[in-house]
């Protein structure tokens, strides 16, 4: 990943250099006031984009290809999380619902414990 964003940082240089060297030589036009330098980082950008698209597309290949198993992993645990937490809920909820065996004690609710402390 690192050579991939090394590689895309070098063909971004390249472009910015081209693009001063355009402006200062008066081809491209140049920013409003001080504007210049965001214009020329803004134009090398958008010329860098297509050309690190095209050009490094195995490099970015290759760069996925070490990422997907641990985004795999990562979502699978994330997945396994989510299990858990709606079976403890329902487990909660199944509980909440079942009425109370006759003979035992009725659990308190938020209701009747505002009933009660009147």
């Amino acid at each position: 990943m690192l050579r991939y964003t090394l590689m895309r940082l070098g063909i971004f240089v390249g472009c910015f250099v081209v693009v001063w060297a355009l402006v200062y030589s008066g081809i491209a036009p140049r920013g409003l006031g001080a504007s210049n330098g965001m214009w020329m980082i803004m134009l090398a950008l958008v010329v860098s984009a297509p050309i690190s698209f095209v050009a490094l597309r195995k490099e970015r290949d290759r760069a996925s290809e070490r990422i997907a198993p641990r985004l795999d992993r990562s979502i699978d645990r994330v997945k396994s999380n989510l299990a858990a937490n709606r079976s403890q809920e329902d487990e909660a909820d199944d509980a909440a619902r079942t009425p109370a065996p006759a003979g035992a004690p009725a659990k308190d609710t938020a209701e009747d414990a505002g009933v009660k402390a009147s």
